[in-house]
């Protein structure tokens, strides 16, 4: 067991020195950094782009939905057509599904996507607020939302990736002097030192920490996202009342109900169980108060009496 030990710490030592070896290599000749730099960031946005379009296929597969078509709603589709030639938007698919809560998403980009809204929309709302949420979904495919998202958590597993490539050698040398002094002490397959896991665990915390810097970093841009296309919608549709009408109406709907896919709907349903710093959308209250700010800069004839969450309807 003592040989069998050795030989272990041998074999692992060889792959770890090996590694080592290449790691010392590219130090001392090192590429160009912009062409790492280029070449990281192609592989990130070649990664996100296939994690884009795979994921619309999947929101959409997932959801189970049905095609609005114009004859079955021609006033909907009239709306949502000037809409999109206002903001430069190629006009998405409308559909509809049953989104386990009355809400709306939408997923692709400014050339080829798709909103989806939950049927109980389509009773709730008034067909100006109806346009408001259509209008704020159109805002977030035409700022390539979704894909500005998928992109940065893309980086952020490359950065991982990195990470655990150039701390391998160490990894598995570490594993070797536990694996080979497990069986010198005449215990094989037991953690008998334990230096591996140790290591791996002060690893995991580091890149934990920088994780969660990054996710509050995202969360903050997730919420401002919000923001920008509730004054984008309002800005061309004209009217922000009826939005903050509708986003009122969906508060009072789906409070308390568990959201599933929140970084994607135009309300998250949960925030109020959770702080406002690790929301994805930001407080009802903050998104009316700017809408009803923004209706009183620029008074419209659709412009109704001012509303707050409390409110019943």
């Amino acid at each position: 067991m003592v040989l069998v030990g050795f030989a272990i710490f041998l074999l692992y030592s060889i792959v770890a020195v090996a590694g080592f070896l290449l790691m010392q290599w590219l130090f001392e000749n090192p590429p160009d950094p912009l062409l790492v730099l280029a070449m990281f960031l192609l592989t990130a946005f070649v990664g996100a782009y296939i994690g884009f379009k795979q994921g619309t296929v999947q929101v959409v597969a997932s959801v189970d939905a049905l095609t609005v078509t114009k004859p079955r709603a021609p006033e909907l589709h009239r709306r949502l057509e000037r809409l999109s030639m206002t903001m430069n938007v190629a006009q998405p698919v409308l559909l509809v599904a049953d989104l386990d809560a009355p809400n709306a998403l939408s997923v692709g980009g400014p050339r080829e996507g798709a909103i989806i809204i939950d049927h109980r929309l389509l009773d709730m709302l008034t067909i100006d607020e109806m346009e408001g949420i259509l209008a704020h979904e159109l805002a977030h495919i035409e700022r390539y939302d979704t894909f500005l998202n998928t992109l940065a958590i893309t980086i952020a597993r490359l950065f991982v990736s990195t990470v655990i490539v150039l701390l391998l050698p160490v990894v598995i040398f570490l594993a070797g002097v536990d694996r080979a002094t497990a069986w010198i002490a005449g215990r094989p397959g037991s953690r008998f030192v334990g230096l591996s896991a140790l290591f791996q665990r002060g690893v995991a915390v580091t890149v934990g920490v920088l994780l969660g810097v990054f996710a509050v970093l995202f969360l903050v841009h997730s919420r401002r996202q919000e923001f920008a296309a509730d004054r984008r919608a309002a800005e061309v549709s004209g009217h922000p009342i009826p939005l903050a009408r509708a986003l009122v109406k969906i508060h009072h709907e789906t409070e308390g109900r568990r959201q599933l896919r929140s970084i994607l709907y135009t309300h998250e349903q949960d925030q109020t169980e959770r702080p406002r710093w690790l929301s994805t959308h930001p407080p009802i209250d903050d998104r009316v108060d700017r809408l009803v700010e923004l209706a009183e800069r620029e008074p419209t004839r659709h412009q109704l009496r001012r509303i707050r969450p409390n409110e019943k309807h």
